[in-house]
Order: structure tokens, then C-alpha cells, then sequence
């Protein structure tokens, strides 16, 4: 017991001082993760051995989390993928079991040579999809692609298990059998394996349709958190010991119920309960692969692995260029779907194993692969980086930019110019144009502009930090610019752009948050909206008057509060450009003032409430 928990306790030291360190470098993660198995490993520091038992335990942080993705994805949203999932990650899966086969045939037999095309075929879900999570890009078009092949990989797991024991040269020598702690499935006819497979599957499914409501809706009535969490985690257990005890891969049955779970009311209190331990086990077992690299043989064989790793990655990246390009995947997307794939996946250390212990590859080849397989994980996040910070922006720089749009002889009644037009934009433009004002509107995201003319606005697509741009949209005659852009570096570079060329411009600004306010104002600009400030005081008159507040009394509190965060901000903003830590003290002064003031002046009269509608300094 000693002995588990000191390498509980290493593992997590090892993680605590690694990843910060390597999120500090900008390095991501999982980056980190990995460098800290590589240092506390048997060819490090050795303060950790018997990786393959750790990595085994770890792995259910992949049952996890394709439980979890499974708990994002509606059935109707997968079937609207069903032709990414097929088409590109069949094709992927394919044509890279080709390539690697045909490859390895020119050294192994075509038993052999097979074997190796299928497990290699596959990528890390795993580090892929933490590093998309991490740097923000698992919603973006590449990041859906490239999660749909995953999905299919993940899938393809099954059949390639079906398969390998029927590549096997010789009869296993022993160990081959199926291990189950309830009982052996290939004891029994085939018939009957593909039936009690189908009723397994079949089960998951109605357990999560139909069985998982009223248990979790009876669990949750006791109100006692831990047992819902113990209950979640029995779940995700209980499906992964019935998908292995029937041969098939724990994460397919987990991904499964997630799926049929997605529309269940409990299904972010499942996911709030499970992403812990998730994370956790997902950050040991990135550790174990680090932890795993065997550095004497490949210090033995450094020639043969280093070229086995370049030409595995070179090989998946030209078939996976191929699909995205047959795909019609949009060029300045290629390049990140290309190389977040071109790797070996976590799904090889168990298929290798698989495939020795059925006599399908010898000993000699596995490990040197093995060795492979973990280099290449390690080397993803390094493709990531790669991918960010140098090819992207070359890409970007090369890439030819749609012209901007020429904009026709201005109208000279229109005196606004609208810079911007996504959430916010969208909603003052309505009401400009609904007080009988029609802005000319500026926008710089051509999926946006396509969208929003087709809602029948008048939107023009172009950088407005271009002076060209400025000029043509009629600066020169206009009254009012107001920016209302997401980014707020391209938000004062137009301010200062504005103020040089068009003087007379008067500027309304929208501000992130108070610190953007201050920037703003050191830029000498008067009319700035913090972005979400009359929103929150909107939703907490709202909270008041649900609290029992009568609903003129939560109306002047929030005229009130506002008023005073109006009269505070110039006095901050002077601080705040002098002493940052004077101005942390200011700012929490002026708070415990504020609720002073609200308690004693809860009856405040109406001629002071309306004071609170002072035109001078509208800052919020």
C-alpha cells in the first residue's frame, strides 16, 4: 500500500511542478506531462518503475473522456456528421493502413505488414483533443474535422481487434485468451459472440434512454452530492467492465452512452462530476507515456527509430493532406488537420500487446514500435506549436485576403459608421437603423458579412484599421464612429487611427472591462460602454426582484449603483495609472462604501435617483 501511494504522491508532485512550468513557457499541458514522466522514469530519475501496470490503470482516463464527448454530441448533431465521420475518417483510416502496408511489406511478411498498417492507422484522441481544448480550437471547422476522424478511429478499434487474431501466422503460445473477470466470450461459437455483443450494445442503450432517468432522478431527490458522483463514476465503470468482458473497447461503450445521455437532464451534472477524475487520470497517463520512452533501446537503435518515427509522420501526414484536399477542406485549414494527426495513438500500446500475444507480431518488432509510437505522441504538442507559431502566421501572411468591398459614393445623410457588426453591432445596428438612422457598417469576418446580408443588412466586408477603407466608407463627412469590435488591440489601433486623421469624428467605444475603460481613456475617449456592465445590472435587478424585492426598490438600487461605479471611475482611473497597489485598495474602499450607501439610502428620493441620469462622463 506504502508503495502505490508514494508513486501516487510522485506522479502528482511531478505534475504540480511540471505543468505550470511548461503553461509559463507556452509549451501547453500535456506538453508538460509528458516531460515530467520523461524525468521521473525509469531512464530519468528513476523514482517510478512498472509503467505498463500504471499506463493500464490510466488509460480509463480515455474511457473518460470519450464518455464525456459522447455527453457534448446529440444523436441528431451526429448523424448532421455522419459524412465527415465516414467519409474522412474511413479515408483516413484506409489509405493510411495502405500506405503504412505497403511500406512494411518491403521488410515484413504481408501478415505482419497488415497488423502494422491497422494499429498505426490511428491517432491519440487523447493528446489531440486535450491540445484542441487547451488552445481554444474544438469548435472551429479543422477542430471538427479532425475530431470526426478521431471519432471513426476510435470506432475502428473494434473490427481491427476482429481482425488481427485472424492475421496470427502460428497459434498463440499462450496468454491469447480473452481475460475477463466474469466470464470467457471465446468460449462460445461466433454466432453467439456477434449476439451477445449486439445485446450489449442494445443494453447500453436502453439503460441510457430509459433506466439512467429514473435512477439518477431518485439519487438526486437524496440530495447527498457524493453518492451522485459514486453513481456517475459506476456508470462509466460498470460500461467499460461490460465492453471488455464482450471484447470490445471500453471507450466505444462509454462514448455510446454518453451519446444516448446527451439529451438527459443530468447531463452536466454527470459531466461536472466526472471531469475531475477525467483530467486527473488523463495527466497520469500522459506522464506514464513519457515515463514509457525506453531511451537505451532507442539509444541502441537511434537510426531505425528516428527513422521509423520521420517516416511514420510522413506518411500520415501526405494521406491525411490527400483527404483534406479530396474533402475540399479550405487550404489555410489543411495544414493544422495535417499535422494534429500525423501520430501514433494510445489505442497502439494496447493493440501491440494484443497482437503478440496472438501471434500476430513478434517481440522484436513490437517494442522498437512501441518506442515509435510514444515518440511521436510526444512530439504532437511540439507539431502544435510548430503549427501556431511559425507555419500559421507564414500561411496567413501568404495566404491572399479577400479585397475588401468597394463601397459606392457614401450617402452623405448617413453620418454613422458602424465598425463591427458580431453580437454587439448586431443589436445597435438595429436600433440606429429602427431611430431612422442607416449606418454605413464595416465588418472584417467574411462568414459574418455573407450571414448578415442575407438578414438583409447592409454590411461591407474590409479591415476598417485601413485608412483607404476609412476614406471610402466617407470618414471625412461622417459625425459619429462607433467601434464595437471584439478585438480590442485592433479596437485602439482604430481609435488612434480615427483621432489622426478625422479629428472631428466623435468616438463611441465598447470596452471589454475596466481595465480596456482606462486604455481607452488614456486615449482622451469619453463615450465608452463597458461590454457586459449594463447586462449585469439588468440581471441583477432581475435576481433582486426574484429574492422578493419590490421591483421599484430593485430598479433604484440598480440606478443608484450604477451612478456611483459613474462618479468612481475617474478617480480610479487616476490612481490606477499612478499605484496599482493604492488603486487595490481604493477599489475595494469604494466597494465596502458602496454598501454602506445601499443600506443607508435604500428610501432614496426620487430627485436624486434621477441625478443617476447625468449626461456628463457616460462611462458604464
Amino acid at each position: 500500500m506504502e508503495a502505490y501511494l508514494l508513486k501516487l504522491f510522485i506522479f502528482l508532485v511531478a505534475a504540480v511542478i511540471a505543468v505550470p512550468l511548461a503553461r509559463k513557457c507556452k509549451l501547453g499541458s500535456v506538453l508538460g506531462y509528458l516531460l515530467a514522466g520523461v524525468v521521473i522514469g525509469p531512464f530519468g530519475l528513476s523514482l517510478i518503475g512498472d509503467i505498463d501496470t500504471i499506463m493500464h490503470f490510466t488509460e480509463f482516463g480515455v474511457v473518460m473522456m470519450l464518455f464525456l464527448v459522447g455527453l457534448e454530441l446529440k444523436p441528431s448533431l451526429l448523424w448532421q456528421m455522419r459524412t465527415p465521420i465516414v467519409g474522412m475518417g474511413g479515408g483516413q483510416v484506409l489509405m493510411s493502413c495502405a500506405a503504412i502496408s505497403m511500406v512494411a511489406a518491403a521488410f515484413l511478411s504481408w501478415r505482419e505488414s497488415v497488423a502494422i498498417g491497422l494499429i498505426l492507422a490511428l491517432s491519440s484522441t487523447a493528446i489531440v483533443l486535450s491540445t484542441l481544448r487547451e488552445k481554444g480550437q474544438m469548435n472551429t471547422s479543422p477542430g471538427q474535422s479532425i475530431f470526426s476522424v478521431l471519432l471513426f478511429q476510435d470506432l475502428a478499434v473494434i473490427p481491427i481487434l476482429a481482425i488481427l487474431p485472424l492475421l496470427a501466422a502460428t497459434v498463440p503460445s499462450g496468454g491469447a485468451h480473452h481475460e475477463s473477470g466474469l466470464f470467457d466470450i471465446t468460449t462460445l461459437p461466433t454466432p453467439m459472440r456477434i449476439a451477445v455483443i449486439l445485446l450489449s450494445i442494445g443494453f447500453i442503450f436502453v439503460l441510457g434512454k430509459y433506466g439512467s432517468r429514473p435512477i439518477f432522478r431518485t439519487i438526486a431527490a437524496t440530495h447527498v452530492r457524493e453518492v451522485f458522483v459514486a453513481a456517475a463514476l459506476a456508470l462509466v465503470i460498470g460500461i467499460s467492465l461490460l465492453m471488455t468482458a464482450v471484447g470490445l473497447s471500453p471507450a466505444l461503450g462509454t462514448f455510446i452512452a454518453g451519446v444516448v445521455l446527451a439529451d438527459s437532464e443530468y447531463r452536466h451534472e454527470l459531466e461536472s462530476d466526472i471531469e475531475p477524475f477525467k483530467g486527473l487520470l488523463l495527466g497520469i497517463f500522459f506522464i506514464s507515456i513519457g515515463a514509457s520512452l525506453n531511451f537505451t533501446q532507442i539509444g541502441a537503435q537511434i537510426w531505425m527509430i528516428g527513422g521509423l518515427v520521420a517516416g511514420l509522420i510522413a506518411v500520415k501526414a501526405l494521406v491525411l493532406f490527400l483527404v483534406a484536399t479530396l474533402f475540399k477542406m479550405p487550404a489555410k485549414e489543411r495544414l493544422l488537420f495535417t499535422l494534429a494527426l500525423a501520430q501514433g495513438g494510445e489505442f497502439a500500446f494496447v493493440l501491440f500487446q494484443f497482437a503478440k500475444y496472438n501471434g500476430v507480431l513478434p517481440l522484436s518488432v513490437t517494442e522498437p514500435l512501441i518506442s515509435v509510437v510514444a515518440i511521436t505522441m510526444f512530439l504532437t504538442p511540439l507539431l502544435f506549436l510548430l503549427h501556431e507559431r511559425i507555419l500559421a502566421p507564414r500561411l496567413q501572411a501568404g495566404h491572399p485576403q479577400r479585397p475588401a468591398d468597394v463601397i459606392a459614393e457614401p450617402d452623405l445623410g448617413r453620418s454613422v459608421i458602424l465598425a463591427g457588426f458580431g453580437r454587439l453591432g448586431t443589436d445597435l445596428g438595429r436600433l440606429l437603423i429602427s431611430a431612422g438612422i442607416k449606418p454605413i457598417i464595416l465588418d472584417h469576418d467574411e462568414t459574418n458579412v455573407a450571414v448578415l446580408r442575407r438578414f438583409g443588412f447592409d454590411v461591407y466586408y474590409g479591415d476598417v484599421t485601413r485608412l483607404d477603407l476609412l476614406e471610402s466608407a466617407g470618414a471625412a463627412e461622417a459625425e459619429v464612429i462607433v467601434i464595437t469590435l471584439g478585438d480590442h488591440a485592433k479596437s485602439m489601433a482604430l481609435v488612434k487611427l480615427v483621432q489622426k486623421h478625422y479629428p472631428h469624428l466623435k468616438i463611441a467605444v465598447n470596452a471589454v472591462d475596466r481595465r480596456a475603460t482606462f486604455e481607452f481613456m488614456d486615449l482622451g475617449v469619453t463615450t465608452i460602454r463597458r461590454e457586459t456592465f449594463g447586462t449585469a445590472l439588468t440581471l441583477g435587478q432581475d435576481a433582486l426582484q426574484l429574492l422578493g424585492f419590490d421591483p421599484y426598490d430593485a430598479y433604484k438600487i440598480r440606478r443608484l449603483f450604477r451612478k456611483k461605479d459613474k462618479e468612481t471611475m475617474p478617480e480610479l482611473y487616476d490612481i490606477y495609472r499612478q499605484d496599482e497597489e493604492r488603486y487595490i485598495s481604493s477599489y475595494r474602499q469604494h466597494n465596502a462604501n458602496l454598501v454602506e450607501l445601499m443600506q443607508r439610502d435604500r428610501q432614496i428620493d426620487m430627485a436624486e435617483l434621477d441625478n443617476a441620469w447625468s449626461a456628463a462622463n457616460p462611462l458604464s
